[in-house]
């Protein structure tokens, strides 16, 4: 039972600080003209979801299904796709060539993209979006994966003609493999985390996940959200989400971030009023969100935009997981965080009050990922 689980809450004392714009409304709008306009493109369902509700004792519970996103499972073509076509099109313009995301889409440059070799380090979904974008836009992509990723993770990868490597150890050791091999061989990084001196290309792929709750916002009926709820690996996702909610819904709801409790980086960070980066093997069942480091463009946005973060057990993944698949949802691991973090709070008195949870709230949830392993998926739904 979920009430029976260990958690974390830490409520944030620097919300609603004064800080830096980390996304501005014009790049919002570029990378939404362009995306809307690949083909392909369909805004995902956003569910309610009445009896969880209940369940938990709050009115409203809504939840945005990342799961049919462009085919790929997972939110992540939003950004790292964007990321390459912004990419390319820069690498042309330093040679003359005025090009546009939809001219690569329709390969009226392919010579000159196909000497493009764009690379990355991933738990599997980014990687595959940002493969899938190198082949929507002809250019070669070489992705690096840890020692854990799933073998179906990576030949997914593998499917959409991108070249993996693996390197052993955490995400962590991938992302520096990756930067190491992309400076001595010359290929641009596409990376959704950010340090400092690289923020440009995540800032892209920030803008790109927005639209995922541009969209929410534009489904949802009634009253706005009083709380949203999202996970984190690095905090890229998150942190859009919250620019986005902010932008959309007034008054602006309570964001609460989730992570695995070993790999809770940004927890970590907002514990000590700094980035923070948590250390060990983060063998977490949640493979999209197994990061140490958090990105520094989700710190900005995070240390003064979310309410609270939380820290939650992989059991609690894996109950929420069959909570959503009895009502004909699939939902991977990393993608039910944000949902197992509310339904831990919402069943403890403390930490229901804490964050402000009573049956009047409405809360908008993400699941921003199917099943993209789909034998792990049924061994973990379909387990005793």
């Amino acid at each position: 039972m979920l009430d029976d689980l260990l958690f974390s809450v830490f409520a944030n004392p620097r919300r609603g600080v004064p800080g830096v714009t980390v996304l501005t409304a014009a790049g919002y709008r570029r990378a939404k003209a362009a995306i809307t306009a690949w083909s392909g493109y369909a805004p995902t369902a956003l569910r309610d979801l009445p009896e969880l509700a209940a369940a938990a004792g709050i009115g409203v519970l809504r939840l945005k299904d990342e799961a049919s996103r462009f085919g790929l499972g997972s939110f992540k073509a939003l950004g790292g796709a964007y990321a390459v076509g912004n990419l390319l099109c820069q690498e042309l313009s330093r040679g003359g060539v005025a090009a546009s995301i939809a001219d690569l889409e329709a390969g009226i440059h392919r010579a000159a993209t196909g000497r493009v070799t764009v690379t990355c380090s991933t738990d599997g979904n980014h990687g595959r979006a940002v493969a899938w974008g190198a082949q929507r836009f002809h250019a070669g992509c070489v992705i690096f994966v840890h020692a854990t990723v799933s073998p179906h993770r990576a030949a997914a990868i593998e499917a959409y003609g991108a070249t993996v490597r693996w390197v052993p150890g955490t995400y962590d050791d991938a992302l520096r493999e990756c930067s190491r091999q992309a400076e001595a061989q010359g290929w641009p990084v596409v990376s959704d985390t950010s340090w400092p001196g690289y923020t440009e290309i995540p800032r892209d792929i920030m803008q790109g996940y927005r639209l995922m709750a541009d969209e929410a916002a534009d489904q949802w009926a009634g009253a706005p959200p009083t709380h949203v709820f999202v996970q984190a690996g690095v905090g890229a996702a998150a942190a859009s989400v919250s620019v986005q909610c902010r932008a959309r819904f007034a008054p602006a709801p309570a964001l609460v971030v989730v992570e695995p409790d070993r790999a809770a980086c940004l927890l970590a960070s907002v514990r000590t009023g700094a980035l923070t980066a948590v250390r060990g093997a983060l063998d977490t069942i949640m493979a999209g969100l197994a990061c140490g480091e958090p990105s520094l463009l989700a710190w900005q946005e995070l240390e003064r935009g979310a309410a609270a973060f939380m820290a939650i057990p992989d059991a609690a993944a894996v109950a929420t997981m069959r909570r959503l698949a009895a009502q004909g949802i699939v939902a991977g691991e990393s993608g039910v965080a944000g949902l197992a973090g509310l339904l831990l709070a919402a069943a403890n008195p403390a930490a229901r009050s804490a964050l402000g949870l009573d049956a009047a709230s409405r809360v908008l949830v993400f699941s921003t990922e199917g099943a993209t392993d789909p034998a792990l998926y049924a061994e973990l739904v379909d387990a005793a």
